[in-house]
């Protein structure tokens, strides 16, 4: 762990990828809490207002919302867009044919609204039901007023708003496991898991599953995350990657998808994807996630 000095390490952590791989519990930008002591227990952290307002920004900010400075990381701003656009890059839908989509752990929403510029249903899924009330409501309205945490109990108003131009009818959102997706969700063509896999219980039963959730030739996986792997979330027996083996060797998150995902699916690209979660006005948190895209064989 890398820390920036000056600020208390309790409260902040940059987690860093093992640079020797190039370089989203159970919703997609959820690692962001690995490194905090919190007296929430870990199934209710993401249902608190604080952190409601947090992913708000992180999704829908402006980037002087979220970096009201003229320095700092502005290449890590509008990550959940990046996301989206990574994957319409590779999912290149012929004239006529209806497409589908499915965004696990779409937290509050962002990249599962992008996704429908090109797609023509799109659904978005997440464990936390303050979450999907708030993607519901923005679905509905297109905007959803919210509170900006500036220091302490001191807030400023903000506003998330879905572009106009995206069509809302073309998204649903749903509170789901990732681990226990209901049987009826059927076929996609593209599939989005955005710093997910190393906050589920079981990442290999998520993976077993998306045979059937990508059963078509050519369909488009894209996976994202820091692997960042935590026994509060995964039992150790189960983790993806982050351990060494039997003989003595690391065994990486991205050599545990090469094991799991190579007989079904071809990688594509991978890519460095940075991003930046704002807690206060003062407070952030810098992370590196690791992005691979995957083509069904």
């Amino acid at each position: 762990m890398a820390t920036i000095s000056g600020i208390d390490h309790k409260y902040i952590a940059i987690p860093m990828v093992a640079m020797s791989l190039g370089l989203s519990a159970y919703a997609a930008y959820r690692l962001h809490r690995s490194a905090h002591v919190v007296s929430e227990s870990d199934s209710d952290v993401y249902e608190s207002t604080k952190y409601l307002s947090e992913y708000l920004v992180f999704h829908y900010g402006t980037p002087e919302e979220v970096i009201p400075y003229p320095f700092g990381p502005k290449d890590a701003i509008d990550f959940p867009k990046r996301c989206a656009e990574l994957c319409l890059k590779h999912m290149q839908p012929k004239e006529g044919i209806y497409t589908r989509a499915l965004d696990i752990g779409c937290s509050v929403g962002r990249s599962t609204f992008e996704l429908a510029r090109v797609v023509n249903e799109v659904i978005g899924i997440d464990y936390s039901q303050s979450f999907i009330d708030a993607a519901k409501s923005l679905c509905l309205n297109g905007q959803m007023p919210y509170s900006l945490v500036q220091e302490g109990d001191i807030f400023s108003q903000a506003v998330a708003k879905v572009p106009k131009d995206i069509d809302r009818t073309r998204v649903t959102f749903e509170q789901g496991d990732a681990c226990a997706l209901r049987s009826s969700l059927g076929a996609f063509d593209l599939l989005l898991a955005s710093n997910v896999l190393c906050r589920l219980h079981h990442p290999k039963h998520f993976l077993s599953r998306l045979q059937q959730l990508l059963p078509k030739p050519d369909s488009i996986l894209v996976l994202i995350g820091p692997y960042v792997w935590l026994d509060q979330f995964t039992d150790k027996s189960l983790w993806l990657g982050g351990y060494i083996d039997a003989n003595g060797e690391a065994v990486t998150g991205f050599k545990g998808l090469l094991k799991e995902l190579g007989p079904h699916f071809e990688l594509v690209e991978q890519m460095e994807m940075p991003f930046l979660i704002r807690e206060t006005a003062r407070q952030y948190q810098w992370t590196v996630s690791h992005a691979t895209v995957w083509r069904r064989r």
